[in-house]
């Protein structure tokens, strides 16, 4: 039997685990879904270990339809939802609290003080990143400000912190590494984009231990081995770490300069390669890393819609006008047009290029001859406008016009969107054969690490393209949509 890669791809929403061969055959595939905690009105926890749970369901699952015997299995990537934080012992395992994910607004207060005493320039300046509740820094600290005694366990040594990919290689290695990447790292408010390293000051100004984060090394490189782990033999290595969203731009090949895509997901991500140095954003997109091969790090600028396809899954679980996802592209068909319907999905505040935390979402335009096959036109409509914003600031900082944009995740599946993708943006939008990029990504670094791939050049060659979508309306019509969408935005 021939050696394969496990990728691990824990998300928001749930884990899914993939065996790929060198040529990038699938050979299982496993998913396990995760519950969703809200706590209260915008907050957002999930349980660690159920999270863990869900990574061993989807592996057992994977190892066992797959036919390929564990001991084959020669190297182990992980991806993972990034800015998600969490707190654990070092002794036990045992969580302190649930982990506050990356959609959770609980931290606006803590930002708007931040702002107020005047510390954005300096975090933005070396993190390139603003102040937002997305962000693991503000969550760390609401942790250590709220959660009876934990600082004092920071204090001791017994207390340990990090993002999912920290906390599963924590697991994965039977506790023996406490290790993060630079893409996960670089979206914490913590590491400095210079150093590739954790910032005292800034952790100080948010009064998190630095003793409790974890050691940052490259995307492409041995952070520990298997250890104790059901299914699993010991001893395979851990070797290809990055944040989803990064993984994804692996994923897809975007290796040089000015190639970019976008992640169809719970939200949609656009990140576009800048190459070897951080580029400072005029537009208020991010400036984030993207990976580190070697000694060389390879950075990105990011833009990201927090409601993309949970919009669809609002449809589905709110209104309840559609019974599955699948189902907004043969109903948004029926007609032809919104009917002057503009749905803005601000259901937990706008993300880039506007960062306002307190929009809420919108639907505008309605009369009697409103039908739900306008609404799921429309939604599909906001999920597309919204990635036009982003795309356009991005061509502004970069100076570059962008040609292609590559696109994946769950909803690329959906030619429509994908049409009105082109339409809005007027662009091609290209399609990859693997719409689960993030899995992929995670396991070109994981082959990367272990030797499977030699460069990048090798993995470039072994990627594929499903099709393109070309834009099909005039400049005109392209104009009227922007000009209803932005009336739209603003009253959100």
């Amino acid at each position: 039997m021939t050696d394969v890669i496990l990728s691990i791809d824990q998300g928001t929403t749930g884990t899914t685990t993939i065996i790929f061969d060198r040529n990038l055959n699938v050979l299982a595939k496993g998913y396990q879904e995760i519950e969703q905690i809200y706590p209260r009105s915008g907050w957002v926890e999930h349980n660690l270990e159920d999270i863990w749970k869900s990574v061993l369901t989807a592996l057992e699952t994977t190892v066992q339809e797959s036919g390929v015997s564990s001991s084959n299995i020669k190297a182990i990537g992980i991806t993972n939802q990034r800015e998600t934080a969490a707190v654990w012992n070092r002794q036990t395992g045992v969580p302190y609290h649930n982990a506050i994910v990356w959609q959770c607004r609980r931290t606006v207060d803590i930002c708007d003080a931040l702002k107020k005493a005047g510390h954005e320039e300096l975090f933005s300046k070396k993190t390139g990143l603003l102040f937002d509740p997305y962000f693991s820094g503000t969550k760390l600290k609401w942790l250590f400000d709220n959660v009876s005694g934990l600082r004092e366990e920071a204090l001791t040594g017994k207390a340990v912190a990090g993002t999912i990919d920290t906390f599963l290689s924590w697991k994965l290695s039977g506790g023996q590494s406490h290790v993060t990447d630079v893409s996960n790292a670089s979206r914490t408010l913590l590491m400095d984009l210079e150093t590739l390293a954790w910032d005292e000051q800034l952790a100080s100004i948010l009064e998190v231990p630095l003793s409790v984060l974890p050691e940052i090394k490259g995307s492409a490189e041995i952070f520990g081995y298997t250890k104790d782990v059901p299914i699993l033999p010991d001893g395979i290595p851990i070797c290809g770490i990055a944040g989803d969203q990064q993984a994804a731009l692996f994923g897809q090949a975007c290796f040089e300069p000015g190639e970019a895509k976008c992640t169809f997901g719970t939200g949609a991500f656009l990140l576009m390669n800048t190459g070897n140095t951080p580029l400072p954003s005029k537009n208020r997109l991010l400036t984030t890393v993207a990976w580190k091969l070697g000694d060389q790090a390879t950075y990105a600028l990011e833009g990201s819609a927090f409601i993309a396809g949970a919009a669809v899954q609002w449809l589905r679980d709110g209104l309840e006008i559609i019974d599955s996802a699948q189902e907004i592209e043969k109903l948004a068909r029926e007609v032809l047009d919104t009917g002057g319907v503009t749905l803005v999905p601000a259901f937990v505040g706008l993300g880039a290029p506007h960062w306002r935390s307190g929009a809420r979402g919108l639907i505008s335009g309605l009369t009697r001859s409103t039908t739900r096959a306008h609404l799921a036109r429309a939604a599909l409509e906001g999920i597309a406008l919204q990635n036009v914003e982003i795309l356009k600031a991005m061509e502004s900082d970069s100076g570059r016009e962008l040609l292609r944009l590559k696109v994946d995740g769950g909803a690329a599946a959906n030619d429509l969107l994908m049409q009105m993708q082109a339409d809005f943006l007027g662009r091609l939008i290209i399609r990859p054969a693997m719409l689960e990029t993030t899995a992929l990504g995670a396991a070109f670094l994981a082959g990367l690490g272990a030797g499977i791939w030699k460069d990048t050049n090798d993995i470039a060659n072994a990627w594929k393209e499903d099709r393109t979508f070309s834009p099909q309306i005039n400049d005109e019509t392209r104009a009227a949509v922007l000009g209803r969408w932005g009336e739209a935005v603003n009253k959100a």
